[in-house]
Protein backbone atom coordinates (compact mmCIF):
# COMPACT_ATOMS: atom_id res chain seq x y z
CA UNK A 1 0.00 0.00 0.00
CA UNK A 2 3.09 2.40 0.46
CA UNK A 3 3.79 2.32 -3.15
CA UNK A 4 0.41 3.45 -4.24
CA UNK A 5 0.36 6.00 -1.46
CA UNK A 6 3.93 7.64 -2.81
CA UNK A 7 1.91 7.94 -6.75
CA UNK A 8 2.02 11.74 -6.91
CA UNK A 9 -0.92 14.27 -7.49
CA UNK A 10 -0.96 14.18 -11.58
CA UNK A 11 0.58 10.92 -11.86
CA UNK A 12 -0.67 8.04 -12.75
CA UNK A 13 0.77 4.13 -12.01
CA UNK A 14 -0.25 1.07 -13.59
CA UNK A 15 -1.17 -1.83 -11.14
CA UNK A 16 1.32 -4.20 -13.11
CA UNK A 17 4.00 -2.04 -12.44
CA UNK A 18 3.27 -1.57 -8.87
CA UNK A 19 2.52 -5.44 -8.12
CA UNK A 20 6.16 -5.96 -9.70
CA UNK A 21 7.68 -3.27 -7.73
CA UNK A 22 5.86 -5.20 -4.70
CA UNK A 23 7.68 -8.21 -5.75
CA UNK A 24 5.27 -10.07 -7.98
CA UNK A 25 4.93 -9.43 -11.28
CA UNK A 26 1.86 -11.59 -11.87
CA UNK A 27 -0.22 -9.98 -8.87
CA UNK A 28 -2.12 -7.03 -11.19
CA UNK A 29 -5.03 -8.72 -9.90
CA UNK A 30 -4.07 -8.37 -6.48
CA UNK A 31 -3.15 -4.51 -6.46
CA UNK A 32 -6.90 -4.03 -7.81
CA UNK A 33 -8.39 -6.01 -5.13
CA UNK A 34 -6.18 -4.46 -2.65
CA UNK A 35 -7.30 -1.47 -4.10
CA UNK A 36 -11.00 -2.53 -3.82
CA UNK A 37 -10.90 -3.59 -0.10
CA UNK A 38 -8.70 -0.85 1.52
CA UNK A 39 -8.73 2.22 -0.86
CA UNK A 40 -11.27 4.40 1.50
CA UNK A 41 -9.69 2.81 5.03
CA UNK A 42 -6.17 3.53 4.35
CA UNK A 43 -6.61 6.68 2.06
CA UNK A 44 -5.45 5.38 -1.07
CA UNK A 45 -4.69 7.45 -3.98
CA UNK A 46 -6.90 4.69 -6.03
CA UNK A 47 -8.02 7.30 -8.93
CA UNK A 48 -4.05 7.35 -9.39
CA UNK A 49 -3.97 3.62 -10.65
CA UNK A 50 -4.66 2.66 -14.20
CA UNK A 51 -4.20 -0.69 -16.63
CA UNK A 52 -1.44 -1.05 -18.83
CA UNK A 53 -2.51 0.64 -22.09
CA UNK A 54 -3.25 3.60 -20.09
CA UNK A 55 -7.02 3.38 -19.35
CA UNK A 56 -9.11 3.57 -17.03
CA UNK A 57 -10.59 -0.25 -15.68
CA UNK A 58 -13.56 0.84 -14.37
CA UNK A 59 -17.03 0.72 -16.46
CA UNK A 60 -19.03 4.09 -17.16
CA UNK A 61 -20.97 4.81 -13.81
CA UNK A 62 -19.33 2.48 -11.65
CA UNK A 63 -16.53 4.24 -10.82
CA UNK A 64 -15.51 5.12 -14.45
CA UNK A 65 -16.44 8.84 -14.37
CA UNK A 66 -15.63 9.33 -10.99
CA UNK A 67 -11.91 8.14 -11.80
CA UNK A 68 -11.63 10.16 -14.67
CA UNK A 69 -13.03 13.07 -13.49
CA UNK A 70 -10.15 12.94 -10.19
CA UNK A 71 -7.71 12.30 -12.47
CA UNK A 72 -8.31 15.45 -14.72
CA UNK A 73 -8.97 17.45 -11.32
CA UNK A 74 -4.93 16.69 -11.28
CA UNK A 75 -4.46 18.03 -14.43
CA UNK A 76 -3.83 14.07 -15.87
CA UNK A 77 -5.22 14.12 -19.92
CA UNK A 78 -6.68 11.78 -22.21
CA UNK A 79 -6.53 11.63 -25.68
CA UNK A 80 -9.63 10.92 -27.60
CA UNK A 81 -9.71 7.91 -27.18
CA UNK A 82 -9.88 8.24 -23.38
CA UNK A 83 -5.75 7.58 -22.67
CA UNK A 84 -3.62 8.83 -20.67
CA UNK A 85 -0.31 9.81 -22.58
CA UNK A 86 2.37 7.26 -20.30
CA UNK A 87 5.00 9.60 -21.63
CA UNK A 88 3.97 12.91 -19.81
CA UNK A 89 1.49 10.81 -16.97
CA UNK A 90 3.50 7.75 -15.73
CA UNK A 91 4.69 7.28 -12.34
CA UNK A 92 7.73 4.57 -12.08
CA UNK A 93 8.08 3.11 -8.62
CA UNK A 94 11.43 4.25 -7.31
CA UNK A 95 11.55 7.97 -8.71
Amino acid sequence: MGLIKRIPRGKVCTYGLIASAAGNTRAARQVAWILHAASQKEGLPWHRVVNRSGKISLPPHKGYDLQKELLKEEGVVFDLNDKIPFDLFLWLPGE
